[in-house]
C-alpha cells in the first residue's frame, strides 16, 4: 500500500490525542514532533515539513481547537485539512480545448513509465470521460518505445500514429494533430522522448514540440519510488517547459510517499493522476482529500464506490444487499463476487478504503495476494452446495475432505471460515449504515 509506513505512524500519533477532552499546548507539541519525524522518514522535503508542522501547531493551539467541545477531534480535522492542502487542496481537472482535439504532451525521464502511462491515460479518458484519444509515438530514439505504444494501442483497440525512427518528432506531432482534426479524435496524447538524465538536447526538442503544437497540457510523468529525486526532476522540467501537472507512477508500491507530499508544495504544480498498479485500468484521478483520508486511516469510500460502479452489475448488487441485510450471504455469493472484486484491485487496498476496516477484529492481520485468492477459490469449490449455503454444518471430517480436495490444510479452511463470518458481520454493518454521498451503495465484497 502507498504511504503504509507514514500512515501507520500518523494514525498512531493522532490516536493518542483523539479522545482527549482537553488538549494542552504540550499535547500539541508532542503530536507535531511525532508528525515531523513521520514526514521526514517518508522522505518529504525538509522545508515542506517545517512549514506544514508550523501551520498545524498554529491552528491546533488556536481558538478553533481550544474552544471546541471535542478538541481531540478538532486537532485531527486540522491535520487532515493541512495534509489535503499540502497535496494540492482540490482535484485538478484535465483540460478540454474549446476546439478539439485537446493536445497533451507526455514528458519525463526514461524509465519513469511514461509510455505505459500514456496508454493508461488514454484508457481512462475513454472509459471515464467518454473521449476518443489518438496515441502518438514521438520517441524516435528508442524503437522499443514506438513498438510498446503500438502494442498498447492494440491491447486497448485504440489508434496509434507512428512514422518510424527517421521522421522528425515535431513533424510527427503536427501530422498527428492534423489527423486527429480530420478523423475527429477528442484528445491527442504525444509520447515524447525521454533520457536517463536531463540534458540540453532533450529539453531543446521538447521545447520545439511545445512551440509547434501549443499543447493544452504538459504532463510530467515521475516515478514515486524515487522520492526526493522525483521532486528535483519536476523542478527542472517545470523551469524549462512550464508543465501543467504531474502524473505519479508506482504509487501503489513500497514507496514512502515523499514525492506525492512534496511536489505540489515545491513546484506549485498539481498531481493530476496516480498509477496504482501495473494494469492499464489502474490509473486514478488524484484526489488530495481522499488521499489524506486514506493516510489517516479514515478510508476512502468515494473512490471505492467509483471502482465498484465500473465492475458491479446493479441487479446483482441489489440482490446481494438483501442477502447482507438478512445475514443470508453464502459462500456461493462469496465465490460469485470474487471475480468482480479482483477486478477492482488488490484486496488490501480495498480494505484500506473502508473506514476502520483494517482495525476490525479478525481483519488486522489479513493480507491477500493472488496466490491466497486461488486458495480461497479452491477451498470454496471443494465444498458441497449444502456446505456453501450453510457453513455451520462443518465438522472435522468435512474440513479434512475440503482441505484434501483443495490442496490446502485444515487450518487454512478454519481460517477462511472465521474470516468469512467476520466479513459477513462487517458487510451487514455497512449495509445498515446511512452514508452521505455514498448513500444507497452496498459494497459487494467478493
Amino acid at each position: 500500500m502507498a504511504f503504509e509506513g507514514l500512515s501507520d505512524r500518523l494514525q498512531e500519533t493522532i490516536k493518542k490525542i483523539k479522545g482527549k477532552g482537553k488538549v494542552t499546548e504540550q499535547d500539541v507539541k508532542e503530536m507535531t514532533r511525532e508528525v515531523r519525524l513521520a514526514l521526514l522518514e517518508a522522505d518529504v522535503n525538509f522545508k515542506v515539513v517545517k512549514d506544514f508542522v508550523k501551520r498545524i501547531k498554529e491552528r491546533a493551539i488556536g481558538q478553533e481547537v481550544m474552544e471546541s467541545l471535542t478538541p481531540g477531534q478538532q486537532v485531527i480535522k486540522v491535520v487532515k485539512e493541512e495534509l489535503t492542502e499540502l497535496m494540492g487542496g482540490n482535484e485538478s481537472k484535465i483540460a478540454v480545448a474549446k476546439r478539439p482535439p485537446t493536445v497533451i504532451m507526455m514528458v519525463g525521464l526514461q524509465g519513469a513509465g511514461k509510455t505505459t502511462t500514456t496508454g493508461k491515460l488514454a484508457n481512462l479518458l475513454r472509459k471515464s470521460y467518454n473521449r476518443s484519444p489518438l496515441l502518438v509515438a514521438a520517441d524516435i530514439y528508442r524503437p522499443a518505445a514506438i513498438k510498446q505504444l503500438e502494442t498498447l494501442g492494440k491491447q486497448l483497440s485504440m489508434p496509434v500514429h507512428a512514422e518510424g525512427t527517421e521522421a522528425n518528432p515535431v513533424d510527427i506531432a503536427k501530422n498527428a494533430i492534423a489527423k486527429a482534426k480530420e478523423e475527429h479524435y477528442d484528445y491527442v496524447l504525444i509520447d515524447t522522448a525521454g533520457r536517463l538524465h536531463i540534458d540540453g538536447d532533450l529539453m531543446g526538442e521538447l521545447q520545439e514540440i511545445k512551440e509547434a503544437v501549443n499543447p493544452d497540457e504538459i504532463f510530467l510523468v515521475v516515478d514515486a519510488m524515487t522520492g526526493q529525486d522525483a521532486v528535483n526532476v519536476a523542478e527542472s522540467f517545470d523551469e524549462q517547459l512550464d508543465v501543467s501537472g504531474v502524473l505519479l507512477t508506482k504509487l501503489d508500491g513500497d514507496t514512502r510517499g515523499g514525492a506525492a507530499l512534496s511536489i505540489k508544495a515545491v513546484t506549485g504544480k498539481p498531481i493530476k493522476f496516480a498509477g496504482m498498479g501495473e494494469k492499464l485500468d489502474q490509473l486514478e484521478t488524484f484526489h488530495p482529500e481522499r488521499m489524506a483520508s486514506r493516510i489517516l486511516g479514515m478510508g476512502d469510500m468515494l473512490t471505492l464506490i467509483e471502482k465498484a460502479q465500473t465492475q458491479v452489475d446493479e441487479k446483482q448488487a441489489r440482490e446481494l444487499e438483501t442477502k447482507m441485510r438478512t445475514a443470508s450471504f453464502t459462500f456461493e455469493d462469496f465465490l460469485e463476487q470474487m471475480q468482480q472484486v479482483k477486478n477492482m484491485g488488490p484486496l488490501d487496498e480495498i480494505l484500506n478504503m473502508i473506514p476502520g476496516a483494517n482495525k476490525m477484529k479478525g481483519l488486522q492481520n489479513v493480507s491477500f495476494d493472488d496466490k491466497q485468492i486461488v486458495h480461497v477459490e479452491a477451498i470454496i469449490q471443494s465444498m458441497t452446495k449444502h456446505e456453501r449455503q450453510d457453513p455451520s454444518v462443518m465438522n472435522a471430517s468435512r474440513k479434512k475432505r475440503i482441505a484434501k480436495g483443495s490442496g490446502t490444510s485444515v487450518s487454512e479452511v478454519n481460517r477462511l471460515l472465521k474470516q468469512f463470518e467476520e466479513m459477513k458481520k462487517m458487510m451487514k454493518q455497512m449495509s445498515n449504515t446511512k452514508g452521505k454521498k455514498g448513500k444507497g451503495f452496498k459494497f459487494p465484497f467478493m
